[in-house]
């Protein structure tokens, strides 16, 4: 027993000793009053704010809680002499580094991106010819009987009795037996032969025998496979009447598909490289050759050519291909860039936030720029950046999110709307557009092409439909620009079958029907902004949805769940309206 109380003593001695220690050791450094906080400021100039490490926007004079997780502020020392922007957001070391804040440098770049292409292999229309029939006469025997078969030059293709061949062989014969007195006969005679393409050898053996040939062959005037047999055993043909389609494959064209936008970064002569399914490993060399001058108004694309060799006929007609090009614009050299994730995109609007060093802590600023084109993982930036200066990278919508909960300038609180007005029997026309895109989404969710290729081709059909008659003159034309974008790429999933290449174009799809959203605004109660980060080997892509739960169009079953909305649209409310910025559901987070 009287061990036990002993054991009991102890430990309470222990525990004052402790209790007394802590106050000794923490109690100066973070337990100052708030009379000695006011003293340290007076003695050093310097004021101190207090904040939460996890909530930044919290910025009080005195140590306390944080009002929204609780946690104890901490001192952010700020320079007597300088003063923060007040549209910027500070943050203090400890708060970048839990917000994985990351800057680099805004600097000068060369500008070269990789264009990704995709078309087909197709023959070259200048190696396609038609074999003639050089002797008028009735088809006796064809050595060339299917298409596919392969021919070389001077190989016999088919055999002819001709009558007239006949005939002129006996006024060779004939004339010759005057050569003598009369050589310019005979050299009419014999030209005439020449000019139906019998071989001199062959002449010459007919006069040796003094016999007229009934049969004769004719031969392969080129190397090639037959594509095409347009005769068959006992027709009659005429002098110069095709007998067979002869194409050489030994050189290919390479057609690809070339959007719009992109038609910028590619020029004639430029080199490319592709790859088929079928000879997986395996890359092709080419360079450009031809470029459309017309763009498809259909599928508003242009098409380039590339001239290939093709000696071991690998390359066959029909082949899809995957092709890159590695691009650079001379006329944008020298202009600054930023990486992409720099770059909050909000519409028409591109925003970047910049860092300053304040004292012993840092601020940043949001501001707009003006894009130029896109590179592999930059932006070119014609203007609203200065070499040197420092952009986030990595961290932004966190930034974004405390400068908007502290009521500073965000990339959601542009006050101006940019939905216009347009009359209801329009904004319901499109509405059922955006009804149709959200059967190809959810056909692509479901990995269902034939599904998605007959949605795509009902919202061509519901685009030419919308009317514009009663629409201002400046919605008419942002409507006609946003038509051309809408119904050329949903043309162009409504002509393939390829989940892969509908997924492709659909990623275009949604940012032209976001832009009409946000343009027009919709009948429909709630519409959802959703971003996979990882589509497309991570480059990201983006989809518009009709519901909150994260269906992945760009994955399916593969990863259904992968991706978060970003944004939530309402009817009737004008977007960047900021007090509305935030209603309805939260972000659901980044799903595996």
């Amino acid at each position: 027993m009287k061990t036990n109380r002993l054991i009991i003593v102890t430990a309470v001695v222990a525990l004052a000793a402790g209790l007394a220690a802590g106050l000794l050791i923490f109690g100066g450094a973070s337990g100052t009053s708030g009379e000695e906080q006011v003293e340290v400021q007076k003695k050093t100039g310097l004021h101190t704010t207090w904040t939460c490490s996890m909530h930044p926007q919290i910025r009080q004079s005195e140590p306390g809680d944080c009002p929204i997780c609780g946690m104890d502020l901490i001192p952010v020392e700020e320079a007597g002499n300088e003063v923060m922007d007040p549209a910027a957001i500070g943050m203090s070391e400890t708060a970048m580094h839990l917000s994985n804040v990351r800057t680099v440098p805004v600097q000068k770049t060369e500008p070269v991106k990789t264009v990704r292409l995709y078309g087909r292999v197709d023959t070259d229309e200048s190696l396609v010819a038609t074999q003639p029939a050089h002797i008028p006469g009735r088809i006796e025997k064809l050595m060339v009987s299917f298409t596919g078969e392969y021919i070389r030059k001077g190989q016999v293709l088919a055999r002819v009795y001709s009558p007239d061949l006949v005939t002129a062989q006996e006024e060779l014969l004939e004339a010759e037996k005057l050569r003598d007195t009369h050589p310019a006969l005979f050299a009419a005679a014999k030209e005439k032969l020449e000019s139906w393409k019998i071989p001199e050898s062959r002449i010459d053996q007919i006069l040796q025998s003094g016999i007229p040939q009934n049969e004769f062959d004719i031969q392969a005037d080129r190397t090639g496979f037959v594509t095409e047999r347009l005769v068959t055993v006992g027709d009659y043909v005429g002098r110069g009447e095709p007998l067979y389609q002869i194409v050489d494959l030994s050189r290919v064209w390479v057609w690809f598909d070339v959007y719009e936008q992109d038609l910028v970064w590619i020029n004639r002569g430029d080199p490319l490289s592709f790859t088929v399914q079928s000879l997986p490993g395996e890359s092709f060399q080419g360079s450009i050759s031809y470029i459309d001058p017309v763009i498809d108004p259909e599928t508003r694309v242009a098409r380039i050519r590339a001239q290939v060799a093709n000696d071991d006929l690998r390359l066959k007609p029909g082949m899809f291909v995957s092709g890159r090009v590695e691009a650079r614009l001379a006329e944008s050299a020298g202009l600054l860039s930023v990486p992409r994730t720099a770059v909050m995109w909000t519409g028409k609007r591109s925003l970047v936030y910049v860092k300053f060093v304040l004292g012993n802590g840092v601020s940043f600023t949001m501001r707009e720029v003006i894009l130029g084109p896109a590179l592999d993982d930059l932006y070119l930036i014609k203007s609203g950046l200065k070499e040197g200066e420092e952009v986030v990278v990595s961290g932004t919508f966190s930034i974004d999110a405390a400068a908007q909960l502290a009521g500073k300038p965000s990339m959601m609180s542009r006050q101006e709307a940019k939905t216009m007005e347009v009359p209801q029997a329009f904004r319901r026309q499109i509405t059922s557009a955006a009804q149709v895109y959200f059967d190809v989404k959810n056909a692509l969710v479901n990995n269902l092409p034939h599904n998605a290729r007959q949605a795509a081709g009902k919202l061509v059909g519901l685009l030419e439909e919308v009317g514009t008659e009663r629409l201002e003159e400046d919605a008419r034309r942002q409507w006609s620009e946003l038509f051309g974008k809408l119904s050329g790429i949903a043309a162009l999933m409504a002509a393939t079958d390829e989940i892969e290449e509908q997924r492709r174009h659909f990623n275009m799809l949604s940012e032209s029907i976001l832009e009409m959203t946000e343009r027009f605004g919709l009948e429909t109660d709630t519409v959802y902004w959703l971003y996979c980060p990882m589509a497309f080997d991570n480059t990201g892509a983006y989809w518009l949805s009709e519901t909150g739960e994260v269906l992945n169009p760009y994955f399916g079953e593969r990863m259904l769940r992968c991706g978060e909305v970003i944004e939530t649209y309402f009817r009737d409310v004008p977007v960047y309206v900021k007090e509305n910025a935030y209603r309805g559901q939260p972000a659901t987070g980044h799903n595996h």
